[in-house]
């Protein structure tokens, strides 16, 4: 393999500290031209220091220390000009504890573990503050019920313990919302296929939900839809997340179409769309949705619900779109394979 082709920078260096190699990418770190870094002593060729001004060179001490030893672990490390570097090294021995013969650094720039860094610091930091707020009311209240029980009245009483109530089935929502979405991140979200009406799981949401909408909502159902095989809870679980964003942040739920539909690429299956009256998400903003704590507009819940809902999707060999409605409005459509088991297949 060429090391010039190596996307991190590489400086090989001999038994005596002088520079042997670079490859084109520490060239372009140094802003060096030609072969003017060859010859240099390695302590040269990787100025980078600590936070406290120890050099790296001086700190590792790649030709002394235990001889045993045979790699230096990655670390940061800050250039002359501030910017912070990964640099791990081999050491080569001819033979077991034998002296130093060749010292391979690689060298990357740690911008982009930086920002992962930190958005998993936010990602921390979103979910204590999701945590928290259910918490405080829950603590809140108990405290209060605890310490001045005979100063309320049953009726105050029964306030605030509905109060403590809705916050613990707020509090359990949004763990098992965490917990789903761990799983889809790790690949281990598991599925329990059986036979599913997907018609039948929509007229049961609908049926739970109806009571939340303002506005009447269309419902189109297809004769003899196709059977398709799935996790029957996880579907309503796509279902009612769709249709109950539609009522909460879409203006309310206009229609919901049921349909068989043959998917361009794949085998045939069964299709969902769930219109609203909102202004509708502009193009742009689509595959965000989609992403994990994606929040839009008062109200606003966890940011997981679509996450979670495409991770399901997908999980079933589905697809999900965003477009817009005919007449206005957002239009999500989800499509399901049969996904019949092949020992049901005639």
């Amino acid at each position: 393999m060429d090391l010039d082709d190596f996307p991190d920078g590489i400086i090989i260096a001999g038994a005596d500290g002088t520079v042997e190699y670079v490859n084109k990418r520490v060239r372009a770190m140094a802003r060096a031209e030609g072969d003017e870094m060859l010859g240099m002593h390695l302590n040269q060729a990787v100025p980078f220091d600590d936070l406290n001004g120890n050099s790296w060179y001086d700190s590792t001490h790649p030709y002394d220390g235990i001889a045993i030893r045979t790699r230096i672990s990655e670390q940061a490390w800050w250039s002359p000009k501030g910017s912070e570097y990964l640099i791990t090294a081999t050491l080569v021995r001819d033979r077991p504890a034998g002296p130093v013969q060749r010292v391979v650094v690689s060298v990357r720039n740690a911008r982009v573990r930086n920002q992962r860094d930190r958005e998993r610091s936010d990602l921390v930091a979103t979910v204590a503050h999701e945590l928290r707020s259910p918490l405080t009311g829950i603590k809140g209240f108990t405290s209060t019920l605890l310490t001045k029980w005979d100063r309320f009245s049953d009726e105050q009483r029964q306030l605030m313990l509905e109060t403590v109530d809705s916050d613990a089935d707020r509090l359990s929502r949004l763990i098992t919302e965490l917990l789903d979405a761990a799983r889809i991140d790790a690949g281990r979200l598991t599925l329990k296929r059986g036979p599913v009406k997907l018609d039948e799981v929509v007229r049961h949401v609908l049926t739970n939900v109806s009571g939340g909408a303002t506005e009447p909502f269309g419902i189109s159902i297809g004769d003899d839809l196709e059977l398709i095989w799935g996790d029957s809870d996880r579907i309503t679980q796509v279902v009612t997340n769709l249709v109950e964003n539609a009522m909460r942040h879409g203006f309310g739920l206009r229609e919901v179409v049921v349909q068989n539909t043959q998917h361009p690429e794949f085998q045939g299956g069964v299709s969902l769309q769930v219109h609203d009256n909102g202004p509708g998400i502009p193009e742009e903003m689509r595959q965000r949705v989609f992403s994990r704590f994606w929040r839009a507009g008062p109200g606003a819940g966890s940011g997981l619900g679509m996450y979670i809902v495409r991770g399901i999707v997908e999980q079933h060999g589905g697809t999900i779109e965003i477009k817009d409605a005919e007449g206005g409005g957002a239009q999500i459509r989800v499509w399901f394979p049969i996904n019949e088991p092949d020992t049901m297949t005639d």
